[in-house]
């Protein structure tokens, strides 16, 4: 059009003179305006296509450009010069552009006359392209306007994948969501829309081929429309010239097309394909949804096809385009079901990504917003932490909105209303729902009998249409499936209908589907428990050519069977829905839709001993086919053994001789029980059986406790077999208190080599030894997950040692170390020492009991004076002398980054604590500081006293078991007074008596920072006691009081009870064996009426006899109910 308009003042030749071949000056041009505005049309022309020029110019059409132009004469050899030299291609442009831009009008008109007259691709996007991906861009926004999807995408991002896991390739989409609590494989990293076609790194190249998985519901198709949405309003790859999205629902209408036709059928307003297509621009084509594909992608048969324009059939021209021998040059984004998708070979896929299912957070985000008005919201999450496997479906945002309304209708249905406890209730509900929303859309309204006879001949229809496309794979069906179901256009108008079917139209084909894939699985099973009653043959033959099944228990047998023997878990969620429909709580909801016979339990019961059979003579290994049946168990609420299992999964008592059922109903509990929720405790009750057998369900598990089962190393082959896989979820695992040696521990170390996902391994109290440790050692250097490693109590000498600090010397993510309880000695912490003078990632070493002596504390000193990133260390009998702790105390003059340093049972003396004293004058950072059992006596504690008047940064001192008396607590008591930073002060076991007591009882009058004083065992009688109780009055900080071991006797208690009835900051107090008698304790009990605070209190040992404890502890719930009571 714009080459036609310009034009139009050149047609007649005969008023034109030539000038220079192909340029014309018009003759009747009669004003010097006319001419000045054809001159600036004709630079106009040029400035205008300046970026198409820069963009689509190749070098060959360059070089066609500069002949041609110096054959006009309009441009010189020095020019020409000059742009060959600018550089780059598009520089090259750029200086031609400016060149023509600064000559008169006729050079620019002869280099639009050249681009304008010539047939090749490039001149044609460089004079049409703008045009065409404005007028694709509003077709394309008009499309989107038409959906209205109902979650904000803008804060989500998917996730980059090394390719799909053998669970999302073998199973059913729900048993991949409850197996790992909707939980997400380790990611590479998180990928925003934005990043999807783009180089992860400057060195890498945009993907060809890009395949995103999700399961269904999870929102691949809104993923799909938010990004050509993005697109279509320049907010996404403005270097992509055009997007193309089309579905597989529409391409299973077609049959023989050529790639070019397919485009002009499902985009007529482009005009020229081959533009489109070409690869002169950046083109993405989307292939939305490749579950719903009918072809076979059978890649290793399908003819090769490199022609655009030739006709093949649909199956062959997607394996050709995915393979890139058609259209090689346009990016393809395919989208998929894991389960389908691994039908494409991963060769040819160049980025996986994956669409994450909604969070627990994100769960109770959108309870939030669905119930706000009503403000149900609390009591819907509690019910759904109560039912883990109704959680479990919430996982995917489709599931979460059917939940959600269902509960909502329940919640209006009725006064107290019966909430779903399984999946077939819940699903029951929501038919009821949508068969009651309403009269048929676009009809005259009609009568209440005539619409529930609609609603039931649809539910059968649908149900039967189900069934046989479910065992076909197919979820989408067209207008004439749908009539050869005996479902015509009136039929689906009515309530049930427009609730449960959606209707998705293109310019290719219009087609049906169940709004999700669960919906088509429950009306199946609908149809099937009906049919079932009458049914002579096999319902799964769709001919009538079968053996004769009489009886619902047959056709419910042979379901199973089915089931069973799907590699792929087809039928998983069928059966449970088919088991579901014995359920008197399911069958109420549907008796209005559908006739079911009325069981009188006789059925149900036979129905839970065949499942008991099945779970019972199963494979020896417990597979996901077999925890299904657990879950049928659940729909059918057959509850006794899966309520057995747990309880004593709860109570720690599994026996390590579990039976099959067992055994298969612990690996259910392990997706869905609350016990499980967090933290995988199988402590105690395991063997290398029964490991073998579970093997395959412990992958899913997040933190698994597999301590004191006496594991020996042919477990841990399992184990690293285990952690080696590529769908092990474990990331911390804790293997403590068994019989481990080397050869268990290189087994482990195997794993690691591979392994993404584990980030805590405790082997603590095993015998790996120090070959155990350099094995761990070598996996470690390659290791780039683990951060905590737990080594305490295996045997680990100086080559250990050696090994370890191997470790710290190259690996970048270990943070916590312990080595607690070996034999390292000083020369291996000297080798330990070096490395921590380079490294910069650990954060906390454990070196208790390790034989270090001042040697090992010296070396250690010295990498404190350089190591600035350590910052917990643990030295707690190490015979740590004044010698060594000099070295350490100089060190913590220099060092400005640890904040916990524990020095227990060592032997620091006087002269230690002096010098600690010094050091903590100067630093600035120890927060933490355990000085426990260092015979520091009165002079040590004083000196550390003195230091505490001006420290500004310690906030937990230890000092139990050093001799002290009241004269230093005195000192400890002034220093209390000035500092303003202290928190927790610990003198237990300390001779401070009543004196001392009363010293700091005063402190705490005017002391703000305190929150807890351990006084057990400090000789404390009834003086003391009443000097706290005075100082409990005023004191508003003080959390935790012990005074455990002490004489409070019955006075004492008298004024502590009378303080906590005014005290409102004390929350835990502990008066065990304190003499306090009946009196006594009646005295606490009767105070805590007034007490808001206290949430523990401790009374044991205190002569007050069954009854009396019976009587108190009765006393104390009913005025405080919050508080927990030992007595």
């Amino acid at each position: 059009m714009e080459r036609k308009t310009h034009f139009d003042s050149f047609r007649d030749r005969s008023k034109r003179i030539m000038w220079q071949d192909d340029c014309y000056m018009d003759l009747q041009s009669s004003s010097p305006s006319q001419a000045s505005q054809v001159d600036t049309e004709d630079s106009g022309w040029v400035q205008g296509h300046h970026d198409q020029l820069c963009r689509f110019t190749t070098c060959s059409f360059l070089e066609q450009t500069l002949s041609h132009l110096k054959s006009m004469n309009v441009l010189s050899p020095s020019e020409e010069a000059k742009i060959q030299s600018a550089g780059q291609l598009r520089d090259q442009v750029t200086t031609l552009t400016a060149i023509i831009s600064e000559k008169d009008s006729p050079a620019s008109i002869v280099l639009r006359n050249f681009v304008q007259k010539s047939n090749s691709q490039v001149a044609q996007l460089i004079i049409n392209h703008d045009l065409m991906v404005q007028e694709h861009k509003e077709v394309l926004l008009r499309r989107c306007e038409e959906h209205r999807d109902k979650v904000n995408m803008s804060s989500l991002s998917l996730l980059l994948v090394e390719g799909l896991s053998d669970l999302q390739q073998k199973e059913h989409d729900l048993m991949q969501v409850q197996a790992t609590r909707g939980a997400q494989r380790n990611p590479l990293r998180d990928l925003s829309l934005t990043a999807l076609l783009e180089p992860l790194t400057r060195a890498s190249v945009p993907p060809r081929v890009s395949l995103t998985v999700g399961v269904a519901g999870v929102g691949k198709t809104t993923w799909v429309r938010h990004l050509v949405k993005l697109w279509s309003q320049g907010a996404f790859c403005p270097d992509i010239s055009f997007v193309l999205p089309l579905t597989f629902c529409e391409l299973n209408s077609l049959e023989k097309m050529s790639a070019e036709r397919l485009l002009k059928l499902a985009f007529p307003h482009l005009s020229d394909p081959s533009l489109v297509l070409s690869s002169h621009c950046r083109t993405l084509l989307i292939l939305d949804g490749l579950d719903h594909f009918r072809g076979t992608m059978n890649f290793s048969e399908a003819a090769p096809c490199n022609d655009p324009k030739k006709e093949v059939s649909m199956d062959e021209l997607i394996t050709n385009i995915i393979r890139g021998n058609l259209l090689p040059h346009v990016a393809v984004w395919v989208t998929s079901r894991p389960g389908v998708a691994s039908l494409i070979p991963g060769g040819l896929i160049d980025r996986v990504t994956e669409i994450p299912g909604f969070s627990q957070k994100d769960i109770k985000v959108f309870l939030n917003k669905f119930f706000s008005e009503n403000g149900h919201d609390n009591m819907i999450w509690g019910h759904l932490e109560a039912h883990k496997t109704l959680m479990a479906l919430c996982y995917i945002p489709a599931i979460c909105w059917i939940v959600a309304d269902t509960l909502k209708f329940i919640i209006q249905s009725g006064s107290q209303p019966h909430f779903p406890r399984t999946c077939s209730e819940l699903f029951a509900h929501f038919c009821l729902m949508k068969a009651e929303a309403g009269e048929p859309r676009g009809r005259e309204p009609v009568k209440t009998e005539l619409l529930h006879a609609a609603n039931c001949k649809l539910l059968w229809s649908l149900g039967r249409l189900a069934f046989y496309s479910l065992l076909r794979h197919k979820y989408t069906f067209s207008e004439q499936e749908f009539r050869a179901n005996g479902i015509d256009q009136g039929l689906l108008q009515c309530s049930l209908g427009t609730g449960v079917i959606m209707r998705e139209e293109s310019l290719i084909s219009s087609v049906y589907r169940f709004t999700h894939l669960s919906v088509q699985e429950f009306f199946s099973a609908i149809f099937y428990s009906v049919s079932s009653k009458r049914a002579i043959f096999d319902l799964f033959s769709e001919s009538t050519v079968s053996w004769p099944k009489i009886g619902f228990q047959n056709h419910f047998k042979n379901a199973f069977l089915h089931s069973q023997q799907a590699v792929s878990g087809q039928f998983d969620v069928f059966v449970r829905f088919l088991s579901g429909l014995l359920n008197p709580h399911v069958l109420k909801p549907l008796s209005a839709l559908v006739t079911l016979w009325k069981d009188d339990g006789s059925q149900k019961a036979w129905a839970a001993d065949f499942i008991h059979s099945l779970l019972s003579n199963g494979a020896h290994v417990v597979s996901l086919r077999s925890v299904n049946l657990a879950y049928c168990l659940h729909e059918l609420q057959h509850m006794e053994l899966l309520r057995s299992v747990e309880e004593d999964l709860r109570l720690g008592s599994l026996s390590k001789k579990m039976s099959r059922a067992q055994r298969v109903v612990l690996s259910y509990l392990l997706q869905v029980s609350p016990e499980c929720n967090e933290q995988t405790n199988l402590t105690n009750c395991l063997n290398c059986t029964t490991v073998n057998c579970l093997l395959p369900q412990l992958f899913y598990c997040s933190q698994l406790r597999l301590e004191n089962n006496q594991f020996k190393d042919d477990v841990m082959e399992l184990m690293g077999s285990l952690l080696s896989a590529k769908d092990c979820h474990i990331r911390k695992i804790s293997l403590a208190d068994n019989s481990i040696s080397n050869k268990g521990a290189k087994s482990l170390s195997r794993a690691l080599y591979v392994n993404r996902t584990l980030t805590s391994l405790n082997l603590r109290s095993n015998n790996i030894g120090s070959k155990g440790v350099k094995a761990l050692a070598d996996a470690l250097k390659m290791n780039q997950a683990l951060v905590s490693i737990n080594l305490q109590n295996n045997g680990i000498d100086e080559e250990g040692a050696q090994a370890a600090a191997e470790v710290l010397k190259c690996n970048r993510k270990l943070v916590s170390l312990n080595l607690r309880k070996n034999s390292i000695g000083a020369k291996g912490v000297q080798k330990i020492a070096v490395a921590l003078k380079t490294n910069r990632t650990l954060k906390k070493l454990i070196l208790c009991s390790n034989q270090l002596g001042d040697k090992g504390t010296v070396a250690l000193a010295e990498a404190l004076t350089t190591n600035h990133t350590l910052l917990i260390l643990q030295l707690q009998s190490n015979s740590i002398s004044n010698k060594g702790m000099t070295a350490l105390t100089e060190a913590l003059r220099l060092n400005h980054g640890l904040l916990s340093l524990n020095l227990r049972e060592n032997s620091i003396g006087v002269e230690g604590a002096k010098n600690m004293a010094q050091a903590l004058h100067k630093n600035t950072t120890l927060q933490e500081l355990d000085l426990t059992a260092n015979l520091l006596h009165d002079e040590g504690v004083q000196a550390i006293a003195g230091a505490i008047k001006f420290n500004q940064s310690l906030v937990s001192l230890h000092l139990q078991w050093n001799f002290i008396k009241s004269p230093a607590t005195k000192v400890l008591a002034q220093a209390l007074l000035s500092n303003n930073t202290l928190q927790l002060l610990d003198l237990q076991e300390n001779a401070i008596g009543n004196e001392g007591i009363v010293s700091l009882a005063e402190a705490l009058k005017s002391n703000t920072r305190l929150k807890t004083l351990c006084l057990q065992g400090v000789s404390a009688g009834t003086a003391g006691a009443v000097a706290l109780a005075e100082s409990l009055t005023v004191n508003q900080t003080l959390q935790t009081l012990d005074l455990r071991g002490n004489t409070v006797g019955i006075e004492g208690a008298k004024a502590l009870a009378n303080a906590l009835k005014i005290n409102r900051s004390l929350m835990s107090l502990n008066l065990q064996e304190n003499s306090l008698g009946m009196d006594g304790a009646i005295f606490i009990a009767t105070a805590l009426k007034g007490n808001h605070r206290l949430s523990y209190i401790n009374l044991q040992g205190n002569g007050v006899g069954e009854s009396g404890a019976k009587v108190i502890s009765d006393a104390i719930r009913s005025s405080a109910p919050r508080c927990v009571v030992d007595i």
